[in-house]
């Protein structure tokens, strides 16, 4: 799906959510005034937060549809996970609220006044509602948008707290007792959960969690399926929106291949890696020996060093300079792993019972994407 095509699609959406949204709000809380319940109203006020979320989430996708410029030449797609956040904030919002209304309702509780007709709307509306979420969900899941995400999962769970209310209502109806403050302290807590979530998902976003795993083992393939590379290392991608990355790869190459046929390799790789998976990717080279015996000896050597220690996930980048003779490698290590300086100290003592005449140039990283 195309930038625009997203962008319409997810506006299209919106508009949608804001027009039930606002419609099921009036009619819930004229309904709760009437009746007194608290709950129908807690419910109005929550679904009329649902249509200014979906307000706050349009205006959100028009701004990151802006044209890149000089200050940022990448876009504007990250403010889609500022809008995410302030929906999350504006959720948390409303669930401490309804938390304080239900409490107060525990302590001092009212009387209702409920009828069928009443219960019967609300039942409506939780329909109306369970929809437009399994909606919102569905287009979210294909526009990949966080803040869509975040509202059709709220739109979906009101609709199974609408059955709490309609329960609650039924109750009093029948037996003359209340749950209804119960009700509304249910709708706080599920409500408060699902912003937290939500909240604490956009900040990773924010920060730069690693994420997209499956779109980086699509490009480690495309890569280590191309003829000339060796293999690939050191994979990063920067998130600049949600359909929208640069990144940075090390790609290790034959020492004997000239600049040129290196150039018509890694060019040629780019523009499929961006037409493909929409990544616009800068490429680092290291230069391998794979047939000298020594650096085949070599390989086994660091290899059995990799495989007797638990952090250490993997070696790269290889290379024994024959001006310097000094032996260049990276190792690859787990998140687990504290003390590098130790395992440093380990590994070149290591080689130097091997390979004493030869300096060795360590770099120790985790594994990026």
């Amino acid at each position: 799906m195309d930038k625009q095509s997203r962008q319409n699609l997810i506006s299209r959406t919106s508009i949608i959510s804001i027009l039930v949204n606002i419609i099921l709000a009036v009619i819930k809380i004229i309904i709760g005034m009437i009746t007194g319940s608290l709950a129908i109203i807690s419910e109005g006020v929550n679904t009329a937060t649902d249509a200014i979320s979906s307000v706050i989430m349009l205006a959100g996708t028009k701004l990151s549809g802006k044209h890149p410029d000089e200050k940022h030449p990448f876009g504007y797609g990250r403010i889609e996970y500022l809008t995410t956040l302030v929906l999350s904030i504006l959720i948390l919002y409303t669930g401490i609220e309804m938390l304080k209304s239900s409490i107060d309702g525990l302590l001092h509780p009212a009387a209702m006044e409920i009828t069928y007709i009443a219960i019967a709307i609300v039942a409506i509306s939780a329909v109306i509602k369970f929809f437009l979420g399994i909606y919102m969900l569905k287009i979210a899941r294909q526009t990949e948008s966080a803040s869509l995400e975040a509202v059709g999962e709220e739109c979906r769970n009101d609709a199974f707290l609408s059955i709490v209310t309609i329960l609650s209502s039924v109750l009093y109806l029948t037996m003359h007792f209340s749950i209804d403050a119960i009700a509304g302290l249910l709708f706080a807590i599920v409500i408060l959960k699902g912003g937290y979530e939500s909240l604490m998902d956009t900040i990773s976003e924010i920060l730069g969690r690693a994420g997209k795993e499956d779109l980086a083992k699509n490009i480690y393939r495309e890569i280590r399926h191309t003829d000339g590379i060796i293999t690939a290392a050191d994979l990063m991608l920067h998130n600049y929106g949600p359909d929208n990355y640069s990144g940075s790869v090390n790609i290790e190459i034959d020492h004997k291949k000239t600049i040129g046929e290196i150039y018509e390799v890694i060019h040629e790789l780019q523009l499929r890696i961006m037409h493909e998976y929409h990544v616009t990717m800068v490429f680092g080279i290291y230069a391998v020996d794979r047939d000298h015996p020594l650096m085949r000896e070599m390989r086994r050597y660091i290899g059995s060093f990799v495989k007797n220690h638990e952090h250490v996930t993997s070696y790269h980048a290889l290379y024994l300079s024959e001006a310097s003779q000094r032996i260049y490698v990276d190792l690859v290590v787990d998140y687990d792993l504290r003390d590098w300086d130790a395992l440093e100290e380990e590994f070149i003592s290591y080689m130097k019972e091997a390979y004493p005449e030869n300096p060795v140039e360590l770099v120790i990283e985790t594994q990026y994407v």
